[in-house]
């Protein structure tokens, strides 16, 4: 047994190295206090409906605690194949181009291993989802950051792409609808993209786990575009749109060679999705969706009442198209997004996530999930006024 001194020699240089996750930072600091309003994790206020979870329980009543297949139970993954061919003009086989993972979060960990050797160049609009250049470093690739600025809404362009794109350049890692921004690429913005993506014959990772929280158009996949089906790497997931963060399922669509590689590695770790979870996935798909599309016109409103509160209280915030969070320009104050989010924190008491934490074009901002109750938000905007009416730069 290993003594508590001197053990930091054990751990590898590539873990030491990771920075702890700067949207838990904030919440273990907002657990850690009393009355604050939280606006930081992105997480659904809404209980996950109740036919699912009664189709949880009647599982275990009926004693389904078996392993399924590694790529999870095949009636989800035709569920699956069968909705993307509905609402997103995708076909996907579900014995060979489909796995169910534990959570979207471990799909990312998968392709990205299945993918990348040392050395390996991974694209990833910045800012972006906090969790893919610490994925990336762990498995020997090198993060290469393609600026996605707010006069541009924070779409990737073709002309950012262009100039990260090296000889060693693999795979281009995106997140739309964004976290955290809101932003959603059009297939206008696509096509442009296309062509350098198949010019320069890259892997697209494309991480859609936001996919049906889009506001006033539909989501289009990258790989519903001419020669991006074969390249891409489709993940999504339950958590966010179903409401059902802590049941841990999620998923990954592609092309057969690339799921069957991402599949061994999850035979020997996760080894399937949990059983009962998968249940209430598939029932999500069956009988869920009305409550999903509720959910949906919620955040809608949400949504508007918030930005708009934003930018009446002098944080300005360019209009969210898509996920749960709004992002406003914090630049005014002439503080840092990590000084702005403490002081408001500790001061308004209201937890928000400081831009930093996203890359380096998430400086000068903050993120805010609107996924929280009408009142919780008004209050928040209250107190999040008074604050920018007392509060001195540093």
């Amino acid at each position: 047994m290993f003594s508590e001194k001197g053990t930091g020699r054990f751990v590898s240089s590539r873990v030491r190295d990771i920075r702890p996750s700067g949207i838990r930072a904030f919440f273990d600091l907002n657990a850690a206090g009393g009355g604050t309003i939280a606006l930081g994790v992105g997480e659904p206020d809404f209980v996950t409906p109740e036919k699912v979870r009664e189709a949880c329980i009647q599982a275990l009543r009926e004693g389904q605690t078996k392993y399924t297949s590694n790529a999870g139970l095949m009636e989800l993954r035709e569920e699956i194949s069968a909705y993307f061919s509905s609402s997103f003009a995708l076909s996907y086989d579900p014995e060979q181009e489909m796995i169910v993972t534990v959570g979207s979060s471990e799909a990312v960990d998968l392709a990205l291993r299945a993918v990348i050797d040392p050395g390996d160049e991974v694209l990833i609009p910045a800012p972006s989802y906090i969790a893919y250049e610490p994925i990336t470093h762990l498995h020997g690739g090198k993060i290469v950051e393609v600026a996605a600025t707010a006069e541009e809404q924070f779409k990737l362009t073709p002309q950012a792409l262009q100039a990260a794109i090296t000889p060693h350049s693999k795979v281009l890692m995106i997140n739309y609808p964004c976290n955290p921004t809101g932003t959603v690429m059009t297939e206008q913005d696509w096509l442009p993209m296309t062509e350098l993506i198949i010019k320069h014959n890259l892997v697209v990772i494309s991480d859609e786990v936001y996919a049906e929280l889009t506001y006033g158009r539909k989501h289009v996949s990258i790989a519903s575009l001419p020669g991006m089906k074969e390249r891409t790497i489709v993940i999504s997931g339950f958590s966010k749109a179903f409401a059902m963060t802590g049941w841990r399922v999620g998923y990954a669509c592609g092309p057969h060679e690339l799921i069957a590689g991402m599949l061994k590695i999850h035979q020997y770790t996760a080894m399937c999705a949990p059983t009962i979870a998968q249940i209430a996935a598939l029932e999500s798909l069956r009988h869920g969706l009305a409550a999903k599309d509720e959910m949906m016109a919620s955040y809608n409103e949400r949504r508007k009442l918030f930005v708009a509160g934003l930018n009446a209280i002098g944080l300005a915030c360019h209009e969210p198209e898509g996920a749960f969070y709004a992002f406003p320009s914090i630049t005014s104050t002439g503080m840092s997004s990590e000084q702005f989010a403490l002081r408001m924190l500790k001061e308004a008491k209201v937890a928000v996530v400081p831009g930093h934490v996203f890359g380096s074009g998430g400086e000068g901002f903050i993120r805010c999930s609107y996924a929280a109750s009408l009142v919780d938000l008004e209050k928040a905007l209250e107190r999040m006024g008074r604050f920018m009416q007392v509060m001195q730069p540093v």
